[in-house]
């Protein structure tokens, strides 16, 4: 398995893989879309992508977007999108990629990397506690539209 950086080079293999991301989360199939999404992002620099290949095949990817905490005055990232091909899951390939983004943090300087998931997806609370990511206790979050 390789882990690269992601440019537009990769935007096939990535479109597939978060139109494949955003069903998991019961969205509808929509490639375009996603190749324009992630196109955006990347010829933006709004986020940074992470693809991951076993041998030729693309088979997950991680995404962070860039966050600051004035109260550090650091930089942090936010993983907001992680994904691995249904066939492979199990093998490792989640763990990889988490930890990439975690050296790329720590890489640039970051005062961490914060992520969130569903209260229902368990298999991926396990794997972030098992990686050294603690459930925040001590602030709430509020969402608007």
């Amino acid at each position: 398995m390789r882990i690269q950086k992601a440019t537009v080079n990769d935007l096939d293999s990535l479109s597939e893989l978060f139109d494949l991301y955003r069903i998991f989360y019961h969205q509808k199939s929509n490639v375009k879309g996603a190749k324009e999404f992630v196109k955006d992002r990347l010829s933006n620099e709004e986020s940074v992508i992470f693809i991951a290949f076993d041998a030729n095949n693309p088979i997950g990817f991680v995404q962070l977007y860039p966050s600051f905490s004035s109260v550090s005055m650091k930089r942090t990232w936010v993983l907001n999108d992680l994904y691995v091909r249904e066939s492979v899951r199990g093998k490792g390939f989640g763990d990889k990629l988490i930890k990439k983004a975690l050296s790329f943090a720590e890489e640039t300087g970051a005062k961490g990397v914060l992520l969130e998931t569903n209260i229902e997806n368990i298999t991926a609370q396990k794997l972030y506690e098992k990686i050294g990511f603690t459930k925040e206790k001590n602030h709430f979050y509020f969402f608007s539209i």
